[in-house]
């Protein structure tokens, strides 16, 4: 499995269609929602220096601040 197997804003296969509002320059600047290795739902924090997201499964990923 790939990193990009799943969209990570809508959760959906990467290859599928219907992905013109998840590829807009807005959802760019968004934190993932959903793991893309399972499509899980994600706990994500916000803060004012970035975002941290943790999967059940996979770990964290964090903005690069």
């Amino acid at each position: 499995m790939t990193a990009s197997d799943y969209c990570v804003h809508c959760g959906q296969p990467a290859g599928g269609p219907g992905h013109g509002p998840c590829a807009s320059p807005r959802t760019a600047l968004e934190p993932p929602r959903f793991c893309g290795h399972c499509a899980r739902r994600m706990v994500v924090q916000v803060s004012p220096f970035g975002w941290v997201a943790r999967c059940s499964r996979h770990g964290e990923t964090a903005s690069r601040a």
